[in-house]
């Protein structure tokens, strides 16, 4: 029974449980809410589940994802060329350094990130999200050497950690389990789409004006304005948590508290839903770090001009960005582990066509097949972890897959440049072909459906 605030049976209109509230439940963590007939969101109404009842506050996520998502785009038709370029590295693996340090800092944020947010409320997390992206373009602009790179790239890594994070977690508290698939879609369809037009955008103003320092104004404008909209208008999702797990049984979510070592082996080897999603989000992340960090150089070294690496860089998330509209809306009807194996299967194809075909026209068809086979298994993993993971440990689950999934990027960093180095960048591109099969086929073999019928 909760020793404070308002209780079952009580006539008045019920109010929020404070933050620093004792409950004789030590299982609520210092932001749950009491299990009421009607829980209160803090600006006094009733909590409801679904994207009808909460349209504003997801639409918002939505649009502050989508600038989240510029941030990254930033840099993917730009500094890779900057380091050749403007920087002297010859080395592939030197280049790419930037890759595995975002990708390191980033992982090990999501970790901390969800289990904070589920511990202090979703919107603190994300306002210091933005707080630690908003140096990151000055970072670039200004760099006298690499190094300088390398440390604007820890701090993205922090602020994509936490707001890119947090924006997911507080999707899936708003909508509930019955819509979990679109909104996840919905998420990544901004968040993605916006790394595309970042890319193009950025591509363009490097073509007219000069790598920099033009093209990184789009990231200071893309910080401020998603600091102020998180400021003004983001609200907490604290009761849509506790509203959902009163809903969620122990039958079929498993127990209500883990620690973070529990939740940790879980999803990495002894839950075989979360272990299988972790695996194939490494390796989607590892595809993802090696277009980023590998496809400008390949593309430039097959002539192509920076307007057309742009439009290259753009194809890839564009398409992947606006099929998750589809994709995961369609996992909630069609179930989560046959888009997932299949959709690595399709980025296997998609990145041996690239390593194998020459020219522009047959490399953006392979770009946008691999935006194909990523749309079908981004959103539907995110969703299939939160079909897992019960509410109250369910920003720790998300935090602990975001881990798995974003050291892709330093693996596919520290792989792809190595090898680039030995073989030859096509004889990379085609490893990593080989690897996202053998990745489908593990997801065909060991991850169960997750979405519930009922």
């Amino acid at each position: 029974m909760v020793q404070c605030g308002w209780w079952a049976g009580q006539s008045r209109r019920p109010e929020p449980v404070p933050h620093n509230c004792t409950t004789a439940d030590s299982s609520l963590t210092p932001m749950s809410f009491v299990a009421a007939p009607m829980l209160q969101t803090d600006t006094g109404r009733p909590a409801a589940l679904g994207l009808r009842a909460n349209w504003r506050q997801f639409w918002l996520l939505v649009v502050i994802n989508a600038f989240v998502g510029a941030m990254v785009g930033l840099e993917r038709t730009v500094l890779p060329l900057l380091g050749q370029v403007e920087f002297g590295l010859a080395s592939k693996s030197a280049v790419l350094a930037f890759i595995a340090t975002f990708g390191t800092v980033k992982a090990v944020t999501n970790l901390f990130a969800g289990r904070l947010s589920d511990t202090y409320g979703r919107k603190r997390i994300l306002l210091a999200g933005w707080l630690l992206g908003l140096p990151v373009p000055f970072l670039v602009i200004w760099a006298p050497s690499w190094s300088w790179i390398v440390f604007a790239n820890v701090l993205l890594g922090l602020n994509q950690g936490l707001a890119w994070s947090t924006t997911v977690i507080m999707k899936m508290d708003l909508v509930g389990r019955k819509q979990r698939g679109l909104a996840m879609g919905l998420n990544e369809f901004a968040g993605y789409l916006a790394v595309a037009f970042a890319a193009l955008g950025t591509g363009y103003l490097a073509q007219v004006y000069g790598l920099r320092p033009q093209p990184f104004y789009l990231g200071i404008a893309c910080a401020a304005v998603g600091l102020a909209l998180t400021l003004l208008f983001v609200r907490e999702t604290h009761a849509h948590v506790a509203l959902e797990a009163t809903q969620f049984s122990e039958a079929t979510g498993g127990p209500t508290k883990l620690s973070t070592r529990e939740i940790l082996a879980r999803a990495s080897w002894r839950d075989p839903a979360l272990s299988s999603a972790s695996q194939a989000g490494m390796v989607n992340n590892l595809n993802d770090g090696l277009a980023w960090g590998l496809f400008p150089l390949f593309f430039a070294a097959a002539g192509l001009e920076l307007a057309q690496i742009g439009i290259l860089s753009f194809t890839y998330p564009a398409v992947w960005g606006l099929l998750q509209l589809w994709t995961g809306a369609l996992s909630d009807r069609w179930g989560r582990k046959w888009l997932i194996a299949s959709g690595m299967v399709v980025q296997s194809g998609a990145l041996a066509a690239i390593a194998l075909v020459r020219g522009f026209w047959p490399w953006f068809s392979a770009a946008a097949l691999l935006g194909v086979g990523t749309a079908m298994v981004y959103p539907t993993l995110l969703a299939a972890v939160g079909d897992v993971a019960h509410p109250r440990w369910r920003g720790a689950a998300v935090g602990v897959y975001r881990l798995w999934r974003d050291s892709g990027y330093v693996v596919g960093a520290l792989l792809a440049g190595v090898l680039a180095d030995l073989f030859g960048m096509a004889w990379s591109i085609g490893a990593v072909a080989l690897l996202t099969l053998a990745s489908g086929l593990l997801v065909t073999v060991r991850m169960p459906e997750t979405l519930r019928r009922d």
